[in-house]
């Protein structure tokens, strides 16, 4: 029986006051703190639901029982009719208690000893004691953040708890999610996260507490001046506990590995798992890679679902996903994965309907625009193939010979002026720019690019690219980031869809790409300089990708030592603690790339068969 009347002209907006009843509890946890969540229940008694909860840091408001806010994570379950749920986390707002950003999880808990799995465990006990009407089932979801307390909820799940989907899951802070890509810290993306998640909270309330904001909408100029990161302090105008746990734990010591997920991601048995993520997430795709693959790898048994998509951070809940920035999917794929995949899905385990028949990787190929479905990812049939750098800017399948002469690039990386994330000159990071056109790098000249000649049939690369870069330094200390770009052909029609219009002949598609600092080349727990001049092996494995090169399009790899203000500048002179370096340990640098003879610079990449392109079933 459908909840909404058929009178209604604007469900999103009539149809929450007219068919649920909002009330607010205190819920106490097992140590005695207590936890503000708001509860949304159908009006409708005459049949029991199911619950469907989000545990956020971000603010479960608006606050007060005549206030309703947005309810679950598609128009499809309030229209359905769920039990709705959604709890501040312990420290957070209306909650009481001392917030932990990414709290880590706690192992062998005794008496009221707590963690956040705990506090999931204790708000779903009392909520099926408390709350009439539910059918005693409970699925968990949660995109970021709210994604990383779903995660936490598997561990020493509640018997109710069927079902959880951590979305862009915040999984390990140091080797790929926000706050560092391999010991790089991401500057422009944590400073106004950092600011406000790390003031003191002295008490509960209700009012957001406010974070850094630009004085002018340029973030590279505004962060070049500003300096290095031991001048920072003065944004933080509070002694802000994060801030200083990024400046007193530079390596991957214990402060950031007991944070790390999959470790604890074994051995779980009951709740169904669908894993979401995006492939142009510059925050959380490690994540959801590795939250996958760690629970596939440590709980054989679980129903354990992977869907990636064409996204941005969490665009596949706030809009149709037809395109990011200029880029066409020819797909309403936020659309399809909402009405299709993620409802049904809850619905199937939280309601006994019917069972959608999800796969074991549900995942977007870019480039082709098809959904597949895969029985494991990476597909077991993508095949093992090198890319190597050559002379001339060129990319080749055909390996160096042993005889072959070593020849070397280079550029000089200074970071006074270094490259930029993006080309346009923006106030932040704008989620576009994991698609932009790359040609704004391209021109400069400490930047190297490489690429094949048009492809003559269709290059489809699926799962993870392993780059290897043989490198000479003449400092102790350098970034190297590598980018992988489908470059589009001269005759590419613009793309009229956008406003402005895009020119699209020779675009070049960032599609992945990624950073190693390289004092982390051999251990992110053990930093060491570079030997100046010396060849020196620096190892980069970037996110899987699924992305096909038509015919026609070319592969391009550039190489670059900053991606600025993503990134933080390094020095490039190897110093104890890149957050406590001073102006004077900035100097250039010149780096040398191997493109011939027995230590090229190469790519080992998966490539699905041309007669299969994508691979498995597709739609």
């Amino acid at each position: 029986m459908p909840l909404f009347p058929p009178f209604l002209q604007n469900p999103f907006q009539e149809a929450p006051k007219l068919t649920y009843t909002k009330t607010e509890a205190m819920i106490p946890m097992r140590d005695g703190v207590r936890l503000y969540t708001a509860i949304y229940a159908p009006k409708q008694t005459n049949q029991k639901w199911p619950i469907l909860m989000e545990r956020t840091p971000y603010g479960a408001g608006p606050y007060g029982i005549k206030r309703i806010g947005r309810l679950g994570p598609s128009m499809e379950f309030q229209r359905a009719g769920y039990i709705f749920v959604v709890q501040d986390v312990r420290g957070r707002w209306m909650s009481e208690g001392k917030h932990l950003y990414s709290s880590p999880p706690k192992l062998n808990k005794r008496g009221v000893e707590h963690d956040e799995s705990t506090d999931a465990y204790d708000s779903i006990d009392w909520l099926l004691k408390n709350v009439q009407n539910n059918n005693g089932k409970v699925g968990l979801w949660g995109i970021s953040q709210p994604g990383f307390y779903a995660g936490n909820a598997l561990l020493g799940a509640h018997p109710a708890v069927r079902a959880v989907s951590p979305q862009a899951p915040v999984t390990d802070r140091f080797k790929g999610d926000d706050d560092h890509h391999n010991g790089a810290f991401f500057l422009a993306q944590r400073v106004s996260l950092l600011s406000s998640f790390g003031a003191p909270r002295p008490i509960p309330t209700d009012h957001g507490l406010p974070g850094f904001r630009m004085p002018y909408p340029d973030a590279y100029r505004y962060f070049l001046d500003l300096g290095p990161l031991s001048h920072y302090q003065k944004i933080f105008r509070w002694n802000n506990q994060f801030w200083n746990s990024e400046n007193e734990h530079p390596n991957y010591d214990s402060f950031w590995k007991v944070r790390g997920m999959e470790q604890y991601y074994r051995g779980i048995a009951g709740p169904a798992v669908l894993t979401v993520g995006g492939w142009y997430d510059a925050e959380d795709m490690w994540g959801a890679l590795h939250t996958y693959k760690a629970l596939e790898h440590g709980s054989p048994g679980l129903t354990n679902t992977l869907v990636m998509g064409p996204w941005s951070h969490g665009q596949w809940a706030s809009d149709d996903g037809e395109r990011l920035g200029p880029i066409e999917f020819e797909n309403k794929t936020g659309k399809l994965f909402r009405e299709e995949i993620q409802f049904p899905f809850f619905e199937h385990y939280l309601r006994d309907a019917k069972d959608p028949g999800l796969p074991e990787a549900y995942v977007f190929e870019s480039g082709g625009n098809k959904w597949h479905k895969f029985d494991v990812w990476p597909p077991k049939e993508a095949k093992p193939l090198t890319f190597y750098l050559r002379p001339k800017g060129a990319v080749s399948t055909e390996a160096p010979t042993h005889s072959e002469t070593s020849a070397f690039d280079a550029y000089t990386s200074d970071p006074r002026r270094p490259v930029p994330h993006t080309g346009d000159a923006a106030g932040g990071v704008s989620r576009p720019f994991m698609v932009e056109n790359q040609r704004f790098a391209w021109v400069r000249p400490d930047v190297l690019s490489y690429q094949t000649e048009p492809l003559k049939e269709d290059l489809t690369l699926a799962g993870p690219i392993h780059a290897t870069l043989n490198v000479k330094n003449t400092g102790t200390d350098a970034d190297y980031v590598v980018k992988v770009i489908d470059v589009y052909p001269e005759d590419e029609p613009a793309n009229t869809l956008v406003t402005p219009t895009v020119r699209m002949a020779g675009y070049q598609m960032l599609v992945r790409w990624e950073v190693m600092r390289g004092r982390f080349r051999n251990s992110l727990e053990h930093p060491e300089p570079m030997v100046p001049g010396h060849l020196t092996r620096v190892p980069i494995e970037l996110n899987d990708l699924f992305h096909t090169w038509k015919k026609g399009h070319r592969l391009m790899v550039q190489i670059q030592s900053s991606m600025f203000p993503l990134i933080d500048r390094n020095p490039q002179k190897f110093v104890p603690n890149i957050f406590a370096a001073t102006d004077a340990d900035f100097q250039p640098a010149v780096q040398s790339l191997a493109v011939a003879g027995p230590d090229t610079c190469k790519l080992e990449v998966f490539r699905l068969p041309s007669s299969q392109p994508g691979g498995g079933k597709s739609h």
